[in-house]
């Protein structure tokens, strides 16, 4: 029996250099079981990353104006509760510079987080405690110091660097 195809995913490290580095997180108020995430989604047929990831960055935070730098890894770990398999390329992007450090938005569209209310926030860097999902375990590829105490490393199971 074959499995079925990854689900192909980019996630977002959307970083604000200024005053010091902090990273774009968001909490769900109606779920806080899904722990804090950075942006993340999935990819359409035919759209590359960097264009997907910068949708999913407004979509899910309302957020514009950010800059894909580059790629920092593809990470081939199944969904942690479902198991079902997935693949996905986490970017760099830079901040704009300007802008509040937390608000609000009410995703739209008709996906499956529309209607969904997200608190977000950059929060500063290293972050003071783990992402949902093993999210942030790719942080160190962009600066070593920026790993959460506690973080998941880099596994070889899946993970392929790109730097």
């Amino acid at each position: 029996m074959t499995s079925p195809p990854p689900r192909v995913r980019v996630a977002a490290y959307v970083i604000r250099r200024h005053p010091s580095p902090a990273l774009l997180v968001f909490d769900q108020p109606a779920f806080p079981e899904a722990g804090t995430q950075v942006p993340a989604g999935g990819v359409a047929p035919g759209e590359d990353p960097e264009r997907a990831v910068l949708r999913e960055v407004a979509e899910e935070t309302g957020l514009r104006g950010a800059r894909a730098v580059r790629r920092i890894a593809v990470d081939g770990r199944p969904h942690p509760e479902t198991r079902q398999p997935r693949l996905t390329t986490y970017l760099l992007l830079d901040a704009p510079p300007d802008g509040p450090a937390e608000w609000e938005h009410g995703v739209q569209g008709d996906g499956g987080d529309a209607g969904m209310r997200f608190v977000c926030r950059f929060a500063p860097l290293p972050l003071a405690s783990p992402l949902a999902d093993a999210q942030g375990a790719h942080l160190r590829r962009v600066d070593p110091r920026w790993a959460a105490p506690g973080e998941a490393a880099d596994r070889p199971d899946g993970v392929r660097p790109l730097s």
